[in-house]
């Protein structure tokens, strides 16, 4: 099963890349201007849409729950590249560059989730799509509390983990819900 999920997995992920890219070349990085917490809460808006939807089974605006998940993957990449950068980069970024950053994020992403899939035996398999949209919500509000912390955890892990989890909870229901 294994190599049917990292197939799948790339599948997703090269969907959700392609928009990504699309909207570097037509924004540029814009992104770059936002703090971590406003990644955090541009996340939360859009998990807390998914449930809205997934509860109310009725969307006013016309995007649906897949396009949702695509935008909680690739916020997730940018909170990652935002932790990494520093504001001595530049605020815009060669598309060739962001791709290879983009890649390299995911890929360590990816490892983690084959680790933990280990681990669980492809446990999310068996999981209700709502399920992995309240495992993003937790995710996000766990960030929240660690931003609020100023980065400070005791006994948990930080930031980054939490971003690669809501990446591959995100990718999951993605695989769920037929992107390929």
């Amino acid at each position: 099963m294994a190599v049917n999920t990292s197939h799948e997995y790339d599948s997703v992920i090269a969907v959700c890349k392609s928009l990504f890219l699309k909207k570097t070349k037509d924004y540029g990085t814009a992104w770059r201007i936002l703090r971590p917490a406003s990644i955090t809460d541009q996340i939360f808006i859009k998990a807390q849409r998914i449930r809205t939807l997934e509860e109310k089974k009725v969307s006013k605006v016309g995007e649906n729950i897949t396009s949702e998940y695509i935008g909680i993957v690739n916020y997730c990449v940018i909170a990652m590249l935002q932790l990494d950068l520093t504001e001595n980069e530049p605020n815009e970024m060669e598309v060739d560059l962001v791709e290879n950053l983009f890649d390299k994020r995911v890929n360590e992403t990816k490892e983690l989730m084959f680790a933990k899939n280990h681990d669980y035996g492809e446990a999310w398999r068996d999981m209700r799509i709502s399920s992995l949209t309240d495992l993003i919500l937790m995710k996000i509000l766990r960030v929240k509390q660690i931003e609020d912390n100023l980065g400070q955890t005791i006994a948990s892990e930080g930031v980054k983990a939490n971003y690669q989890d809501m990446l591959n909870y995100a990718v999951f229901a993605l695989i769920k819900l037929g992107v390929n």
